[in-house]
């Protein structure tokens, strides 16, 4: 193929992430005009993770976390948004290498990406590591959102194995509301570090749609 070919073959791949919806908002039956798609999660979590290294002066090299981040899904554009209750880690992490192949087969600097998609993973080094907790965070404070707009009906869950998870059950009896129960789940599930935990505490206890007005 052309290089020409190369880049719109490529680019047409990505779009199909602007029409695969989070998997997430799906089992929870999210009712909303628009529900976040795996593009939008992308640029969310970019532009959350340029507010927390402004914020707390993370020592990082920001730039190549922003490129982690804009790559870090691309295997859902074959494979789809998984669960781990749809399927085990090991048969996605399987599934998700074969399908990086079939995405960035078409690019010079393919394996370049791949490498890096692969350091996001194992989440061993500091930028990875702060990638790792803007993807779980965004997520969180999505949910938030959409419990501000009351877009879950928690009384149409019959067919959602997420909220029959021990914890989850636990924690919207202790919570009463299922964007805190989210966050709580987020904070207990995922190793924040304390400006990660002090952004989701703040967002938990918060109305943060009302920030905008100020």
């Amino acid at each position: 193929m052309t290089r020409e070919e190369n880049v719109l073959k490529y680019y047409v791949l990505c779009n199909k992430l602007k029409n695969v919806i989070r998997t997430g908002w799906k089992d929870w039956h999210v009712e909303r005009t628009r529900v976040e798609s795996v593009a939008e999660h992308i640029y969310g979590v970019q532009m959350l993770a340029l507010a927390m290294h402004s914020e707390y002066k993370y020592d990082i090299d920001i730039s190549k976390v922003i490129f982690m981040l804009a790559v870090h899904e691309l295997e859902e554009i074959i494979i789809g948004d998984l669960t781990l209750f749809q399927i085990s880690k090991e048969e996605k992490e399987k599934l998700g290498h074969d399908a990086l192949k079939e995405v960035l087969g078409c690019l010079i600097t393919g394996e370049e990406i791949e490498k890096l998609i692969h350091e996001f993973d194992e989440r061993k080094t500091k930028e990875a590591f702060f990638a790792y907790q803007c993807d779980k965070l965004e997520c969180d404070i999505q949910s938030k959102i959409y419990g501000e707009e009351d877009c879950v009906d928690l009384n149409n869950q019959d067919d959602n194995k997420s909220a029959k998870h021990p914890r989850v059950v636990a924690l919207l009896e202790e919570e009463k509301d299922w964007a805190r129960m989210w966050l709580k789940f987020g904070q207990e599930k995922y190793p924040y570090d304390e400006n990660f935990k002090a952004v989701s505490d703040y967002a938990k206890e918060n109305k943060i749609k009302e920030l905008i007005k100020n």
